[in-house]
């Protein structure tokens, strides 16, 4: 617990990351937080733990003699450099309490300091996962629990003990940047007028705000998604659904590289692999159907292989997974509490936990098409602020195609695309 730093007083370190000379600015950063590795014996080594899309991460070790490689790794950092321009998708401090929350509930590393372009926190010992070990049973239960522990664990509004995601009403009136732009923050949460905010609905509608309008292509095309936007909102904005309110607090990018499937206890069955999540940038307020969505879209990771996605009944085994976890979790949170809902015991006890199901996967199927409006538009903003080698002028519409065939699909009762077709089958 002692590693455990609450934002405000979170070390601060004035120096920064340079990829261009990435050893020597990384150990200038590690060094600042840990003075005595400098003159202590054994190598600092660094490790280019997951070149991401978005940011660089690297991971650095103390090879002190005599210790194992699970000593070494109990001591080592993962150091986090921002991808540059990633300001205009991505909020900084709320990441960071973001960040911060989940340590709190045991669901992420010890954050230890920020750097002025990045975090540092403490590594977890495991493996990556692959876009391919996403389809394998024993880790998709493993996801299904831990995203049910989140859903059920973190708190969407503030309370005096712990941190919160949520906008304060103080806030409300400052301007954020939003590419070139300064944007009054109530004009971004005015999409959603009567949720907390940020929300997912208010990060999509900051992106759309900092979309480029050099030509008239690119003005209508702005024009158009913030009308699907409201159209969306209109639609799914107010739905019912688990939490407060409708909402939990939500990853929103669980994609395989932010799953680590952790080192297997001695004997062991591997029934079900114990995962853990990792990236907190896009961590956000959103319906579980959201962030349940996005995580059975990511199956087909970056190149959207379709082929993979979960079936109809894959999808249900997971949902079930996941609700038994996620009341499991709810029971532990409010157990002794008068506040205990009175629906949670017969689902552990395993009646009405099928028409649960059935409601859940409703409400997963009407947000299916969501994260290819989500994906697409952050593609789109990438695509012109970016240096990383990825071409996200060709993925954006790729994403955003999701969100096209989806709507063809609700509207005329037939998916026109491959991964309408496939999100089908039973």
């Amino acid at each position: 617990m002692g590693d455990y730093t609450p934002t405000e007083a979170l070390r601060r370190i004035s120096l920064s990351y340079n990829n261009a000379d990435s050893y020597a600015s990384a150990l200038r950063l590690v060094l600042a937080l840990f003075p005595d590795w400098e003159h202590t014996k054994g190598e600092i080594e660094f490790i280019r733990f997951k070149d991401g899309i978005t940011n660089t991460l690297l991971k650095a070790i103390k090879r002190r003699p005599g210790c194992s490689e699970e000593q070494i790794d109990n001591e080592a950092v993962l150091l986090r450099a921002y991808g540059k321009g990633t300001e205009v998708l991505i909020d900084r401090e709320r990441e960071s309490a973001s960040h911060f929350l989940l340590a709190q509930h045991n669901l992420a590393p010890p954050l230890l300091a920020r750097f002025q372009n990045g975090l540092m926190y403490r590594f977890i010992r495991g493996r990556v996962c692959q876009s391919q070990d996403l389809t394998k049973e024993p880790i998709w239960k493993g996801v299904a629990r831990r995203l049910g522990e989140w859903h059920a664990t973190l708190p969407v509004h503030p309370t005096d003990s712990t941190t919160s995601l949520e906008t304060k009403a103080d806030d409300l009136e400052h301007l954020v940047s939003v590419g070139s732009s300064k944007i009054p923050q109530d004009k971004i949460n005015a999409i959603t007028p009567n949720k907390p905010t940020p929300n997912i609905w208010t990060v999509i509608q900051k992106w759309i705000f900092a979309l480029p309008v050099r030509t008239e292509v690119e003005l209508e095309r702005k024009s158009r998604l913030q009308q699907e936007l409201e159209r969306t909102v209109a639609e799914l904005g107010n739905n019912p659904g688990l939490g407060k309110d409708g909402i939990v607090v939500g990853h929103c990018d669980l994609l395989s590289g932010n799953v680590i499937i952790l080192p297997s206890q001695p004997n062991s069955e591997h029934t079900v692999e114990t995962v853990s999540f990792i990236d907190y940038e896009y961590t956000t307020p959103c319906p579980a159907a959201f962030d349940i969505a996005n995580h059975f879209a990511e199956w087909g990771g970056f190149d959207c292989d379709y082929s993979v996605l979960p079936t109809r009944s894959t999808r249900r085994a997971f949902l079930q997974e996941y609700l038994l976890s996620y009341y499991h979790h709810l029971y532990q949170a409010s157990k002794g509490s008068m506040r205990t809902p009175k629906i949670i015991q017969p689902l552990l006890d395993g009646s009405n936990l099928n028409a649960e199901i059935d409601i859940l996967m409703a409400e997963v199927d009407r947000f299916r098409g969501i994260p290819g409006l989500y994906w697409g538009i952050w593609a789109l903003i990438q695509a012109t602020i970016s240096q990383i080698d990825f071409d996200y002028a060709a993925y954006a519409p790729v994403r955003l195609k999701e969100y096209w065939d989806w709507r063809a699909a609700t509207a005329e009762g037939v998916g026109p695309g491959e991964r309408e077709q496939r999100l089908a089958q039973v």
